[in-house]
């Protein structure tokens, strides 16, 4: 998959989205290399391998060039060995809302205690009706961004919100 990704990004009020979804998976991710806005990342997904590579944006966050390859859990290993520090574990939940596909990200480890949720849109004029668990919009705040949390993760900055 490549093309350009347009989404908005969320902090999520409660657990309500665990009992709406139809899927969830267990995802761990790391960065070979981020920087300048644009990352390169690898990401086993349950049983399957993904390289991806995404752009900076050039709009506040909102939309970004992404490349995504599966690739095999071998290759996902041997490229885990070549990450930055940081891994990036957590559960993704799938919530089909209004037409759209809420994705809730659950995390684990330095980033417990943080769900943040994305949708993403086929324009930047989308405006997708929102489920009621969702809080703030965090769009564009790069503590969220998930290249962030692996170098200053959520325990280092939760008490300040």
């Amino acid at each position: 998959m490549s093309g350009l990704e347009i989404e908005r990004k969320f902090l999520v009020r409660n657990s309500d989205y665990k009992h709406l979804a139809h899927r969830s998976y267990r995802i761990k991710q790391g960065y070979i290399c981020s920087g300048g806005g644009k990352t390169v990342r690898v990401r086993q997904r349950d049983e399957q391998g993904f390289l991806t590579i995404k752009g900076p944006s050039l709009d506040g966050g909102l939309s970004r060039y992404e490349f995504e390859k599966e690739i095999s859990l071998d290759e996902a290993a041997k490229l885990f060995d070549l990450c930055e520090p940081g891994i990036i574990d957590k559960t993704r939940y799938l919530v089909d809302y209004e037409g759209y596909t809420f994705e809730v990200d659950e995390f684990y480890g330095e980033n417990d205690g943080l769900v943040v949720a994305e949708v993403e849109l086929k324009s930047v004029n989308d405006n997708p009706k929102l489920p009621p668990f969702l809080a703030q919009e965090v769009t564009g705040d790069r503590r969220y961004y998930n290249s962030h949390l692996r170098q200053n993760p959520f325990c280092n900055w939760k008490d300040s919100l």
